[in-house]
Formats: C-alpha cells, structure tokens, sequence
C-alpha cells in the first residue's frame, strides 16, 4: 500500500512539472492602408500547472543568442560590450502571462529601451453559440467576444482540458483553437503541441550598471493601461528621447561614455549624435506610421 501512494505521488509530481506547448500561427496586417501585406509568426504558449506564457519563437531565439553572446563578452572583456541584433529577431514583439488560478493577466511591451508590465484590468466576456466546426483534428464550438476595442470569434475544443488561449483570452470550457477579429486583421490558430518534461527555462541576464538595450534586458516597469498609454503617445511624438536623456547621463564620463551609431537607408555609417537620432527618429516615425493596426487598438489610443 505504502508503494503505491508513493508511486501515486512521484506521478503527479511528474505530471505537474511538465509544461504542456502549444504553437499558433498568427497572422496579422501591421498596415490597416496595406491589407494584401499579412505577416506570419510563430507564437508558442506554454502552459503548466502555475499559469502560462504566451510569446514569439523567433523573438525568443534571438534574445536567448544575443544574451549569451554578452555573458560570453562580459567574461572576456567586461569593459567593451559590443550588441548585435539578430537577422530574425521576430516580428512580434510582446509577451503576454496568465497566473491560476485566477487568471491574473498582464501584458509585457517595451518603448525605445523602457520595459513595460501592464495589468490587464479586463477579462474577457463570452457569448457561448450552438455552432460547431471541425479545426483540424479537433472538434470546436463557437464563441464571441468584445475585447479591447475589437470584436472576436473564436471556436475552443473541450477535448484539451485548459481553459486558456493565445494572447490575453481566456475563460471557455476548453482550449482556444482558433480566434480571429471582425475585420480579418488578426487571427491565430492552433497548429501543433507537445508536452515538456523539461520546460526551456530563461536566464535572468545580468548585465554591467549603465547598460541597457532596445527591446531586452532593463527593468521592468510596473504600470496600469492608461500609464502605458501616456508613456506610448509620449514615444511617438519623440522616439529617441530617451536615448538622448541617457547620452547626456554618461557622456561625461570617460570611463562609461555612450557610443550611438547607425546606417541611412543607402549604407552609410554615421555616428554624429545629432545625424544617429534624426535618422534613427525619421525611421521609427516610417515604421510607426506602417503599424497603425495593433492587436488591441484601446492600448494606444
């Protein structure tokens, strides 16, 4: 007897430490003026039994290469760290968590070299339809929602026990197979699983004091919906604010001075303060003006 609750147990403790992966494929048109232009990326959501994590494959290669390449550059040189952004450092930027068992949610952004954690004050309210649909090799159901300023359907199966989905939705009677909004712009649908007795796992990167990276490493920020958007509409109107503010901190001091250079359009290096942030603000202006279709249009108006 004493054998078999001990093997009863040593089960459940296996089946709890694995995290259960789930790839979606989301497309979605950055450009609303542009709509023959969709993009693909490969999402992943990782569920275990303390929540789940829903986040770009692409995304995560890229930032796991570049922070072993400066933990390699810290131990050799210390004093000259040189970051290079990958070819494919994915196209979709966020990170969305989910904690059970109450679903706490929040999504994870960044802004120039500011890092951002906003609570989701929402959850999502479903409308549950009689319609069902065979996806792939699951049967579904429909169901209907109005979230963040978009309306969504969505079709979930009871065959995967999680009540769970891509990005911040949640709460159906089974897993989100596939979502999509009204107008077409945004969809993700469910293409593959599998299970992980040993969950990829990432390092909290240490860096040397004073450095910090667009889109990675940094403090996160804390901050309700509203902060983030004051902070969003404060960055469109001056993308290389913070850059400046951090060049004017260090540029005093010889021993940890802040270099900036980049490349215009044609190929030319430039490393002039002044030229770097007027090409690097005439280039995130073209590229804000291309990605006027977000995900949640409420987050940044």
């Amino acid at each position: 007897m004493k054998k078999t609750i001990l093997l009863f147990l040593l089960l459940c403790i296996t089946i709890n430490a694995q995290t259960n992966r789930f790839f979606y494929e989301y497309k979605f048109i950055p450009n609303s003026n542009d709509k023959a232009d969709v993009k693909k990326e490969m999402m992943l959501l990782d569920i275990d039994k303390n929540g789940s994590s829903y986040y770009s494959r692409d995304k995560f290669v890229a930032d796991s290469t570049t922070k072993a390449d400066i933990e390699r550059q810290m131990k050799s040189s210390p004093g000259n760290i040189n970051v290079n952004r990958r070819e494919k450092p994915g196209q979709v930027a966020f990170k969305v968590t989910k904690k059970y068992p109450d679903f706490t949610t929040y999504l994870f952004r960044s802004i120039s070299m500011d890092q951002y954690k906003i609570k989701e004050d929402k959850k999502p309210e479903w409308k549950i339809l009689p319609e069902k649909e065979k996806i792939g090799e699951y049967n579904t159901q429909k169901a209907t929602t109005q979230f963040g300023g978009r309306e969504w359907t969505a079709w979930f199966t009871t065959d995967i026990p999680f009540q769970d989905g891509p990005y911040k939705f949640y709460g159906l009677p089974g897993l989100i197979v596939k979502i999509e909004d009204a107008t077409g712009s945004h969809s993700m649908t469910l293409i593959g699983n599998k299970k992980m007795p040993d969950p990829e796992q990432e390092k909290e990167m240490q860096v040397p004091e004073g450095i910090r990276m667009i889109g990675m490493g940094g403090k996160e920020i804390e901050v309700t919906k509203d902060q983030f958007r004051k902070a969003w509409k404060a960055y469109v109107n001056d993308p290389t604010k913070n850059m400046r503010e951090m060049m004017m901190r260090n540029g005093g001091d010889s021993n940890n001075k802040v270099v900036f250079k980049t490349k215009t359009a044609d190929g030319k290096e430039i490393s002039d303060p002044n030229q770097v942030f007027r090409e690097m603000e005439k280039r995130t202006k073209e590229v804000l003006s291309k990605n006027n279709n977000p995900i949640e249009p409420d987050s940044e108006n």
